[in-house]
């Protein structure tokens, strides 16, 4: 069979005035008719190069130097712009950022609409429609019909990752590029768009070329794994063989980086349980609940309100590495907000050092600003791109009350050392540095205060395996020297495996369970986490399998929560309580806890808190 998409020899040059650099350099390799191949490396391999070199993508600074990209036996790199043009209805392309690939004042269905009927003028409009709806349904958009007309900013990240599938999808393309579709997404949403793939390759006839930079997320989905270093080809296997037996010490790094979940246990600093009292607890939450008033869909001034947050309670003690993991929209970016006093609860306390922060003012909340820093998830948006390296880091020294030139620059090089900067990019601009190396600049920004907790929100869901591997090394390194807590904010349950302690888990706003990171991961107490480790893309045989476990759709909207349980439209052990009744939080053993029907203790809120 001829392969529909074959690369021979392809060189692409980043050519700038005084400076040209190799991004790729002799890459060979073919795609056959309803074949997945993944392609897999760290940040910086030229992976999302590729990607475009194989749509015809590539514009200055970017040259091709040599090579040709064949689809069908013609080579893309050298068709006239109308001939290319008649092929884009053959070949699609669905990137990584799902919320900022449509236009957000028109609504999702109608864009994908025009998009037919530019590349099909023979469709009319009401075919298009039809058309549309039925695609946004096979890829289980829930209600495709209505959420035809809503806009991108109604959609979730897995929903809006989906309809981009549909908007790539709508003219049965031979080939689709899909470069790291998955990495923003939920475990759960990220397993129903590689599921979604495979279907495509068989209900469509679609090859597809499946760019990512986690090598177990590639091979839930493709049959054969390319890896690419620094720009070269340097390993081409089946996904079983590349993985049981690697033969380049490139690949052989990559799978001895991903984190064991099962296999080996964890060596995460943990706090002694005589030490867990309520009364020691750095931080606390006491009944915690946020409220949100939000304009009714279709009225003119009615509004509704959306429960973020709903009654919830732990604590976390000073040295714990505490996870709070879920989908998007469970509330754990609103818990966040809580946790660092960006808001003030509607409801309930949240403590530190048993004083309820919300009262904090003036001289108080820069002390406690001091306390807790934030390192947010995304590397380049969060650092300003005009300001040097050494200046981002002296500013919060300045905010609070350093006033010594040459004592602030010793302590922002000390801190540059201690996260592994090189003190030489001190009066550099961020600009070409990875991603790793920004995060470690917002590391040091937070660093520099001396905190005693660090919350991560998301702080590693932007970077690849290699660079996560070395900030997992980094932060423990960083805990042990200064006796820090960490506060994880994620949806990553391999790195929370690694890094955490204990674990809460959220759902539709409230914990549903809580558990040390041994007791989770093997023994479970809520269906909802079995679903989240079932969705876990891992090297390793599953624990749980997600035939068993994992579900298809959205959660409710916490604008209408249901009855009962909140997790029962999608719990495979639901039964007639869980109709009329909500569960609450109930004790496990000694102190872990989850909120099921299944589990019968009641737990009192003094045993949450010690838990």
């Amino acid at each position: 069979m001829s392969p529909v998409l074959s690369v021979r020899g392809l060189r692409i040059d980043l050519t700038l005035p005084g400076r040209e650099r190799r991004i790729l350099d002799d890459i060979s390799f073919d795609v056959a008719p309803r074949e997945i191949v993944g392609v897999v490396g760290a940040s910086g391999a030229g992976k999302t190069v590729l990607s475009r070199a194989v749509v015809n993508w590539i514009a200055p600074p970017l040259t091709i130097g040599a090579g040709e990209v064949r689809f069908r036996d013609r080579n893309l790199l050298t068709l006239p712009p109308r001939e290319m043009r008649r092929l884009r209805r053959d070949i699609a392309y669905v990137g990584a950022n799902p919320m900022g690939a449509l236009d957000p004042t028109l609504p999702v269905g109608r864009q994908i609409v025009e998009k037919i009927r530019a590349v099909m003028p023979e469709v009319t409009a009401a075919e298009a429609q039809d058309r549309v709806i039925a695609l946004l349904d096979a890829v289980r958009i829930p209600s495709a019909r209505a959420r035809f007309h809503d806009y991108p900013s109604q959609f979730s990240g897995g929903m809006m990752q989906r309809a981009l599938i549909v908007d790539a999808m709508i003219s049965n393309p031979a080939l689709l590029v899909a470069d790291n579709v998955t990495q923003p997404l939920d475990v759960t949403v990220a397993a129903q768009v590689i599921r979604l793939m495979r279907e495509l390759t068989e209900g469509f006839d679609t090859a597809i070329l499946f760019v990512s930079s986690s090598l177990p997320v590639a091979s839930e989905a493709a049959s054969r794994i390319l890896v690419i270093d620094e720009g070269r080809l340097v390993e081409e296997q089946p996904t079983e063989a590349l993985i049981s037996a690697p033969r380049h010490p490139y690949t052989r790094e990559l799978v001895a980086q991903i984190p064991a979940i099962w296999s080996v246990r964890p060596t995460v600093p943990a706090v002694p349980r005589e030490a867990r009292r309520p009364d020691t607890a750095i931080v606390s939450l006491r009944d915690v609940s946020q409220t949100y008033r939000v304009r009714t869909r279709g009225s003119f001034a009615g509004t509704s309100e959306l429960r973020a947050v709903r009654h919830v309670t732990f604590d976390i003690h000073k040295g714990d590495s505490f996870a709070v993991v879920g989908e998007s929209g469970c509330g754990k970016s609103t818990l966040m907000r809580l946790l660092s006093r960006l808001e003030r609860p509607t409801g309930g306390t949240v403590l530190c050092d048993g004083r309820d922060i919300a009262r904090f003012s003036g001289a108080e909340l820069l002390a406690f600003r001091r306390k807790l820093q934030l390192v947010l998830q995304d590397p380049f948006d969060s650092l300003p791109p005009r300001t040097g390296i050494g200046a981002m880091l002296e500013a919060p020294l300045r905010t609070h009350g350093w006033r010594d030139a040459g004592r602030i620059r010793d302590k922002v090089r000390d801190v540059m050392n201690d996260v592994g900067l090189p003190v030489s990019l001190y009066d550099q601009l961020p600009l070409g540095l990875s991603a790793g190396q920004r995060q470690r600049i917002n590391v040091a920004r937070a660093m520099v205060l001396d905190p005693e907790i660090l919350l991560m929100d998301e702080t590693l869901s932007a970077l690849d395996q290699t660079e996560q591997f070395k900030l997992l090394a980094l932060f423990d390194k960083l805990q042990r020297a200064h006796g820090l807590t960490y506060i994880y904010i994620s949806h990553d349950l391999a790195m929370v495996r690694k890094a955490c302690n204990r674990i809460a888990v959220m759902y539709l706003g409230e914990v549903v369970e809580l558990a040390d990171n041994e007791r989770l991961f093997f023994d479970p107490g809520h269906p909802y986490t079995r679903t989240l480790l079932s969705a876990m893309p891992t090297l390793e045989k599953r624990r749980y399998r997600p035939e068993d476990c994992l579900l298809e759709g959205e959660p409710p909207s916490p604008i209408d929560l249901p009855t009962g349980c909140s997790f029962r439209s999608r719990c495979p052990q639901a039964f007639e309580d869980c109709v009329t009744l909500s569960p609450h939080l109930a004790v496990r053993g000694t102190r872990d806890l989850a909120a099921c029907h299944l589990v019968t203790e009641p737990v009192t809120d003094s045993v949450a808190g010690a838990a």
